[in-house]
């Protein structure tokens, strides 16, 4: 409904034809569609089709843009440049969570997958490493406990 009403605006103030309308509107549905929640149930070979296929529509609108430049060719690389951001993005991410799922339990992570804190706050010692005596400190203790005083009231 947007979409007819978007280019139904510009076929009455004569910026576009009749049939060109028609065509206009069958590709910006092609496109408009695209929605993250879709994208996600997609496998990634469809997912890399499509980027392909959106690459292809987005190079051959700024061939048009060159050539003839109608309004509605202009309005659409916007829109297929966001597409092809959202698919770019969607594979990426679950490429991401799989790598996650991977190294899930493992001791060492990937760098981009470890948390990432401030310098300091990553250098510090453990918990564990704080309370760890050493054999030195050990037998000092053991040898030389703390004094305990009665203090008369």
């Amino acid at each position: 409904k947007r979409v007819a009403r978007f280019l139904g605006n510009w076929l009455e103030e004569g910026r576009l034809e009749l049939r060109d309308f028609r065509q206009e509107r069958e590709s910006f549905e092609l496109w408009l569609k695209v929605k993250t929640y879709e994208l996600r149930t997609k496998s990634k070979a469809d997912l890399m089709r499509q980027l392909e296929d959106l690459k292809t529509e987005l190079s051959q609108l700024r061939v048009d843009k060159v050539n003839s430049g109608t309004p509605a060719k202009l309005t659409k690389i916007k829109e297929v440049r966001k597409s092809i951001a959202r698919v770019s993005t969607v594979i990426s991410q679950t490429q991401r969570q799989q790598v996650a799922l991977l190294y899930a339990n493992k001791k060492y992570k990937p760098l981009d997958l470890r948390a990432k804190k401030t310098r300091a706050i990553r250098r510090q010692l453990t918990k564990h490493e704080k309370s760890r005596k050493s054999q030195k400190e050990l037998k000092k203790l053991t040898h030389f406990a703390p004094r305990k005083y009665a203090i008369k009231a």
